[in-house]
């Protein structure tokens, strides 16, 4: 689950070659541009390895449980069955990533992985409290999303899940693993929904009727109810994080934001605000590709979610 690994997106999207495409943008490397542009490089243009958290890893299983779900017939889609898929989506999610073995240190008993798989457990029990899937029938699930801007700028991103009703109205629904934020914090979390209901729009012409973040850590929904200025305000500021990007590579000023989230933070031990030296910017021929494709990652938006 490193950033080293070739991303969902990266096989499936539009190639980014640098003529007709100028450069593309996921809703979590617009986020770690905005929280820390330093962050930024060290995911984008370093690409340099992250080892997943268990936080990180609980949101993959518990969204692939969540995932599968929904595979099932609506009366079989139980507490009891989602509690049942969930181990062995972790066995599945290690076959795949067997450096994930090596996750909680040697205790004897198992401790660690035993609590961390009662962790997940909770967080699916506390999914029930939300929402009832046997009434539901997504539309999507896991979605690969793209739109090309005027300006040639690539938005992409994967929805966990889509909803559309009778009428065609569309919701589009989020989970995350860990806690609501603050009321001051609620904006920065909507982003990521916003870019999201901006591609949706200009891909199939319709605004979506509601986005819905569902806060698996403490049993909280988020709604909100965009409306075309909204999203043509969402596409400005996307367009303006991109410009900012392009003039840090030029520059090569990438500057650290020190703040909470320095706690989670995989390279704070090379972050000068804590004392620590970056690696050279690679050099600008090898890296070119790279800067411009900002693709998505499944862990690192997993590890977000999670905080």
């Amino acid at each position: 689950m490193s950033t080293q690994s070739e991303s969902p997106a990266t096989r499936v999207s539009t190639p980014v070659d640098g003529v007709n495409v100028l450069g593309a943008l996921s809703p979590s490397r617009a986020g770690d541009f905005m929280s820390c542009p330093l962050l930024y490089r060290f995911r984008t243009i370093d690409r340099l390895p992250e080892r997943p958290s268990p936080d990180a890893v609980r949101g993959t299983v518990v969204h692939k449980v969540l995932e599968d779900l929904f595979d099932l017939p609506a009366v079989e889609r139980t507490p009891d069955r989602a509690q049942a898929m969930l181990e062995p989506a972790w066995e599945r999610l290690v076959e795949a990533e067997p450096e994930l073995s090596q996750m909680f240190p040697a205790d004897g008993e198992g401790a660690q992985a035993a609590g961390w798989l009662a962790s997940c457990r909770a967080v699916l029990e506390r999914y029930f409290t939300l929402e009832d899937p046997r009434r539901l029938e997504p539309a999507e699930r896991e979605l690969y999303v793209e739109a090309l801007l005027d300006s040639r700028l690539l938005l992409r991103g994967f929805v966990d899940r889509i909803d559309v009703a009778p009428d065609g109205a569309i919701r589009v629904v989020d989970y995350k693993s860990g806690r609501s934020p603050s009321e001051m914090f609620e904006a920065k979390a909507l982003f990521q929904m916003r870019f999201y209901a901006l591609v949706i729009w200009r891909t199939r012409g319709v605004v979506p009727a509601m986005l819905q973040l569902i806060y698996l850590g403490n049993g909280e929904l988020l709604r909100y109810v965009p409306d075309e200025p909204d999203l043509l305000a969402t596409e400005r500021k996307v367009e303006a994080i991109w410009q900012a990007i392009r003039r840090a590579e030029e520059s090569g000023d990438w500057r650290p934001s020190p703040g909470r989230l320095c706690d989670w933070c995989a390279h704070r031990a090379i972050c000068p605000a804590w004392g620590g030296t970056p690696p050279p910017i690679p050099a600008r021929e090898a890296s070119a590709d790279r800067s411009v494709d900002a693709s998505v990652d499944a862990s690192v938006d997993a590890s977000v979610d999670a905080v």
